[in-house]
């Protein structure tokens, strides 16, 4: 059950590594002293490292203090905290995009000492990250003409290493798709299709064209935003101020956004972000310059001290309670379901919420028969799936449901259609077993502040 978000964990930490180590290449050759972390505790356990040299007034070398706060700005932020150790197929691109852009030579402010292999690496890296995420190609585009047009061998990028790469990395996918799905499939041409061509992803909701700019991106970015901003300025580090804002750009194209879409540059945008804080000055004078006992130069903290102070006084809170707290509910459920299962109370479950609201089998891990609604487009527009019929007409769909149904040992649902459907669960033998927390306040739906357990009689 654990094995998935371990696996995350490694990669995450990887993702660290390479943050750090681009920053390095970036912006100074500072001798990395952090070790980075490998869950959420050495994550903290790194921040309470950072605030003791912080404030102890250990002294910084200006390229240790680059390096120190991108570092900083990657674990702090409560985005990172909360979305990059998850099981997300944009979490594994946004290790892979970090990956890649270190050893991409354009990326780099001279390229004269980049190893003769780096770019080969950062081809197969970008192939990798488009095989997985077939919109990762968005981020390459970028990077490949910024090479294009920053080298000298244009005719050895394209045929030696970009053709033979790119063909090689397609040919194995390939391969995989055939001997999984039985037959010969190209997944990224079907992705682009149903995601590009027909606006597919529309279906499941639309936002405006500016959301990423004004809503979406902001509050990835939360109170580093300032940071970022200022970084940006600071550093004129145009490449990977470009690379984010087309990102940003082209995804806003697209009509169906959500914030993990974009993941793979909110670690560019911290390492602005610590470079803004690394560049900031400290209060006062010179210590050869300040007159009067030392204490007393003391009392006061630092512009540094006190952005350090903000930055974490407003992300872990947010990280906290987002992780920990917020819409929890349907992950407890079902480390009870699989509990219950362990010792053979649950023989099926029906589950009457939205489509893919629980972890499902990836939590329960026993070879039971599980039925969700199922919220797959149709190819008539305007035809409403399993999941909207059920929540425009909570009774009326269970009512119907109930017809064909072999009947299930527990049923689950939100308390907010368990309102509806107390007198439908009763009639049909089932009983209340067990009610969990999930929210304190409604996202895109009405409050669903509880998940609840029913269960028949005989169970």
């Amino acid at each position: 059950m654990k094995a998935p978000r371990l696996l995350q964990s490694i990669f995450s930490a990887v993702g660290d590594l390479y943050l750090y180590k681009l920053s390095r290449v970036l912006f100074g050759d500072g001798v990395a002293k952090w070790a980075v972390s490998l869950s959420y505790v050495i994550r903290f356990y790194a921040l309470h490292l950072f605030a003791v040299k912080l404030f102890s007034g250990w002294p910084f070398m200006m390229d240790d203090v680059l390096n120190h706060f991108q570092l900083f700005s990657q674990l702090a932020n409560w985005f990172n905290f909360f979305c990059f150790n998850r099981t997300l197929s944009n979490s594994l691109e946004t290790v892979l995009t970090l990956v890649g852009l270190y050893y991409w030579p354009c990326m780099r402010s001279s390229s004269n000492k980049v190893p003769s292999d780096s770019r080969k690496w950062g081809l197969a890296v970008a192939a990798l990250a488009c095989a997985i995420r077939p919109t990762s190609a968005i981020t390459w585009v970028y990077v490949g003409l910024l090479e294009l047009y920053l080298t000298r061998a244009r005719l050895r990028f394209i045929f030696m290493e970009l053709i033979p790469i790119g063909t090689l990395v397609l040919g194995f996918m390939c391969l995989v798709d055939c001997l999984l799905y039985g037959s010969w499939v190209l997944a990224p041409l079907n992705f682009l299709k149903f995601n590009f061509l027909s606006s597919g992803g529309d279906y499941y909701g639309n936002h405006k064209w500016h959301w990423y700019f004004t809503q979406g991106f902001t509050v990835m970015l939360f109170s580093f935003l300032p940071f970022c901003l200022a970084g940006i300025i600071k550093s004129k580090n145009w490449k990977l101020s470009g690379l984010i804002v087309w990102v940003l750009g082209l995804y806003s194209i697209l009509g169906h956004k959500e914030f993990r879409f974009v993941l793979p540059v909110l670690p560019i945008s911290l390492i602005l972000s610590g470079y803004s804080l690394a560049a900031l000055e400290e209060h006062g004078a010179p210590n050869s310059e300040r007159k009067g006992p030392s204490h007393i130069h003391k009392k006061w903290p630092s512009k540094r001290q006190l952005a350090i102070c903000f930055l974490l006084a407003t992300n872990i809170p947010m990280a906290l309670y987002m992780s920990l707290v917020h819409q929890r509910g349907t992950e407890d459920v079902m480390n009870y379901l699989s509990k219950e299962a362990a010792r053979e109370k649950v023989k099926s479950i029906l589950f009457l919420m939205p489509c893919h609201a629980t972890p499902y089998y990836s939590t329960l891990h026993r070879n039971l028969p599980m039925r969700f609604l199922d919220c797959s487009p149709s190819e008539e527009k305007g035809i409403p799936d399993e999941s909207d019929r059920f929540m425009m007409n909570p009774v009326g769909f269970a009512m119907d449901f109930a017809k064909t149904w072999s009947c299930p040992s527990h049923i689950v649902l939100f308390d907010s259609e368990e309102k509806q459907l107390r007198n439908f669960l009763v009639s049909h033998s089932f009983r209340e077993v067990r009610r969990f927390f999930h929210a304190h306040f409604k996202v895109d739906r009405d409050l669903q502040a509880s998940v609840v357990v029913y269960a028949t009689s005989g169970m």
